[in-house]
């Protein structure tokens, strides 16, 4: 994957999870495997960091999904 793609990819991610919810027609599990596939990637520290957020905020999402 080129940087230019990563950086639109962690965009889009971004712009994504602060606006889903469990309760989504598209499942936790798809974005989840779209975050780890960016952090498959070579990274720069930035980048790195900005996947851990984003994983860590899906990972809030999926633990109120099964608290229900």
């Amino acid at each position: 994957m080129n940087h230019d793609q990563i950086e639109k990819d962690i965009e889009h991610l971004e712009r994504i999870i602060s606006r889903i919810s469990p309760n989504d027609g598209i499942p936790l599990s798809y974005w989840r495997n779209r975050i780890n596939s960016v952090s498959g990637a070579v990274l720069v520290p930035a980048q790195a960091d900005r996947v851990k957020k984003l994983s860590e905020a899906l990972k809030a999402l999926e633990a109120r999904a099964h608290k229900r």
